[in-house]
């Protein structure tokens, strides 16, 4: 009786902790998987109408098959830089993707292998966007993973994935062919 007496409360805190768990369907994740820092330059162009407010998702990757999905790029916003200069326009807040504008956002996901050679860009909403080019940086880790400059200078197709895929490519007699690109869902790990 003493010995249940003083293992009470150790008993009551792990029942609490389980059902806190499984209440919010949460699953203690193995700690091998790294997490990297990105930083995603993103150009808007100066074609009247360029600019949007709606939300813009980001998917970029490597051959090795690590995709890094990001839905809401919006809400990483870090900096506006000056297109023509190098310096950082941080004195007044202001919303991203305006037009004639270099907007820079951090985002983290899982560590590419090789170097980023497909970017994605899928526009949400009625507006139109025209962006110029795109880069990704790996901010941590080894910069020469980053991506090269993937160039738009279009308006996107709203609600539809559109960029680059420059990974699995082949010279041919009729020119570069390269392999089509399709993302899957992958398989949550238990």
């Amino acid at each position: 009786m003493v010995i249940l007496q003083s293992y009470r409360g150790l008993f009551f805190t792990c029942c609490v902790l389980l059902l806190v768990l499984l209440a919010g369907c949460e699953t203690i994740s193995p700690t091998n998987e790294q997490n990297c820092t990105y930083a995603v330059t993103i150009e808007t162009t100066c074609t009247k109408g360029a600019e949007t407010s709606d939300h813009i998702s980001l998917r970029f990757g490597d051959t090795n098959s690590n995709d890094i999905l990001i839905k809401h790029l919006n809400s990483k916003h870090v900096r506006k830089l000056d297109p023509l200069q190098p310096d950082v326009l941080d004195d007044m807040p202001r919303k991203p993707f305006q037009a004639c504008m270099v907007d820079q956002f951090q985002v983290k996901g899982q560590c590419v292998d090789s170097t980023i050679c497909y970017l994605y860009l899928k526009l949400g909403g009625t507006d139109d966007w025209r962006p110029g080019f795109a880069q990704v940086r790996v901010v941590d880790g080894v910069p020469h993973l980053s991506s090269d400059y993937f160039y738009f200078r279009r308006y996107l197709p709203r609600h539809v994935w559109h960029g680059m895929d420059v990974c699995d490519k082949e010279a041919t007699p009729h020119g570069m062919k390269y392999k089509r690109k399709e993302f899957v869902r992958k398989p949550l790990k238990n």
